[in-house]
């Protein structure tokens, strides 16, 4: 029997019951949102040798093979009852179009700008969940807040240099908005989700559906650059498939499952410092003076809206 029903007095009953992190709960999603600003810069290392399908195919291989050795240990039933496979496919098709989104934009922009832009995810969960979610609600603070937020993202877009420069902002940046708009609604559509879904199930299920589209579009479509295959592309991976994939993707869907969207996605503000931080360490990108104020606003703005 599931845990949560659909009748409203249930659902409204969990919202209230949920709104509130735990210091401990806070502490392990700080981690996994600092290791998640590593997203974007390990994906631009696999972008060195393998295309974007490739790089999904091989990350979410990875991914699965860590989730189903962490449920056999834990003793997780992963087989989905019947009544579960409406909502993993709904799930898996707003997963392949964000996956397939992100990492074509990644190849077309750098790993600082892409940290960011795709930090913005948070705006539009939150708008998604006042739609989709009982108890979210957008208030004045929250629209302030994705107003800056927004100014943030346009002034990463301009790099200095003016309105000209947004018209061609690039066909990477627009990508990865779009993207970022739809983990957010992937988000919010998971949390609704998971009072019927099991987490793990979720979690291992999303990918493992994804990986015939990815390889299929990858053997047709694209080649991988064997003479770029180094450790770089390798350990981005690597990472990649373990660390966000696998432990990343099923603690934050546990995270869904047991508190209020808003409250998760509120520690996502560090994942744009961590990202912009590894891009130029690992990747090189220039700190420039837009790259910094776009972080600053990003992060005030995503603190306004997940308050």
């Amino acid at each position: 029997m599931n845990r949560f029903s659909w009748r409203p007095w249930l659902v409204g009953a969990y919202e209230e019951a949920v709104m509130r992190l735990p210091l401990q709960a806070i502490v392990i999603g700080l981690i996994v949102h600092a290791l998640w600003g590593g997203n974007a810069v390990s994906i631009k290392m696999s972008l060195e040798a393998f295309p974007p399908l490739w790089t999904a195919f091989l990350r979410f291989v990875l991914g699965v093979a860590c989730v189903v050795a962490w449920s056999k240990l834990k003793g997780f039933k992963l087989r989905p009852p019947r009544a579960e496979w409406r909502g993993l496919a709904s799930c898996t098709v707003l997963f392949i179009i964000q996956i397939w989104l992100m990492n074509v934009g990644l190849s077309h922009t750098s790993g600082a700008m892409g940290s960011i832009l795709l930090a913005t995810y948070p705006l539009w969960g939150a708008i998604s969940s006042t739609v989709l979610v009982s108890g979210e609600h957008l208030t004045a603070r929250r629209s302030i807040g994705m107003l800056i937020a927004f100014g943030g993202a346009v002034i990463v877009l301009l790099r200095g240099g003016g309105a000209d420069t947004l018209a061609i902002a690039g066909f990477g940046n627009a990508i990865l908005l779009s993207s970022a708009a739809l983990l957010g609604l992937r988000l919010a559509w998971s949390a609704r989700i998971l009072r019927e879904v099991d987490n793990v199930r979720l979690t291992v299920w999303q990918m493992v559906l994804s990986l015939p589209f990815f390889l299929g579009g990858a053997v047709l479509f694209e080649d991988i650059n064997w003479e770029a295959v180094t450790w770089r592309p390798v350990i981005g991976l690597l990472y990649n498939g373990i660390v966000i994939a696998g432990l990343g993707m099923t603690i934050n869907n546990l995270f869904l499952q047991r508190y209020s969207t808003g409250a998760v996605v509120s520690l996502g503000f560090i994942t744009p410092i961590f990202g912009v931080l590894g891009s130029a360490w690992l990747l090189g990108d220039p700190l420039t003076w837009s790259i910094g104020i776009g972080v600053i606003a990003v992060v005030i703005g995503l603190t306004l809206v997940t308050r």
